[in-house]
């Protein structure tokens, strides 16, 4: 069976997971595939480096993939920790319960979990796309020309017009440190408490949106069948 591992990053990328990979997951699953998640959070990176917390080096083990034929990586995350970043997530572990040293006790360790330190790992092997300054030399010296451009061309785009992220999208700005409630509320009213007790701090912008999945359904059918007519290549891009 054809596997997808989707990674699980800190911040924005983790936004997309919550939001994209259900997508992912639900094209996937009609054609066979399987969605497995690593884990390489800073705070994951971070207990890997002590192997009592029996946290699995998942980094690792994508670093090691990354140089097979067989991998075929999609999208590459971009990770960013810094060493303020670093010593906070060890405050946090640490009152989460977790028994690891202060970071200037144990930096060797925690140094591994920068952000410069993790991005290459990834970037090796097959997915490596830092060209060698010969290629580079010889792309400047014979630039690729496009051809010419024709307005016959059948080539468009087409987005959604409504009821998707874009136009459902809402951003607030807090007013002063406050306790957040997310709740789903159904037709018929009944009100679902979805996260309680979300800390958030003064001016913190907070922003949400929603897409309709029969919106989605109808546009998508929409745009198979108008490229059907037209006699193109119909692409999802989500």
């Amino acid at each position: 069976m054809a596997k997808i591992i989707w990674t699980r990053t800190d911040e924005a990328p983790l936004l997309a997971s919550y939001s994209f990979k259900p997508i992912v997951e639900a094209f996937a699953s009609v054609a066979g595939i399987e969605i497995e998640t690593a884990d390489i959070s800073l705070a994951a990176r971070i207990l890997a480096q002590f192997p009592e917390t029996k946290v699995p080096d998942a980094l690792s083990e994508l670093g090691e993939l990354a140089k097979t034929p067989e991998a075929n990586i999609v999208k590459l995350p971009n990770i960013s920790a810094s060493e303020v970043q670093l010593r906070k997530a060890i405050a946090e572990l640490q009152a989460a319960g977790f028994d690891l040293p202060e970071y200037d006790d144990a930096k060797d360790k925690y140094d591994v979990a920068k952000g410069s330190a993790v991005n290459p790992v990834l970037r090796e092997g097959n997915s490596d796309r830092r060209a060698p300054q010969a290629v580079k030399n010889f792309v400047k010296a014979n630039p690729h020309r496009m051809g010419a451009w024709s307005k016959d061309s059948k080539t468009n785009v087409a987005t959604m017009d409504a009821n998707d992220f874009r136009h459902n999208e809402k951003s607030v700005i807090i007013e002063g440190d406050d306790t957040l409630t997310i709740k789903h509320v159904g037709t018929d009213g009944a009100e679902t408490v979805l996260l309680d007790g979300l800390k958030v701090l003064d001016k913190e912008v907070i922003d949400g949106a929603f897409i309709s999945s029969k919106a989605l359904d109808e546009f998508l059918k929409a745009q198979v069948a108008r490229a059907k007519e037209e006699g193109v290549l119909f692409s999802a891009h989500l």
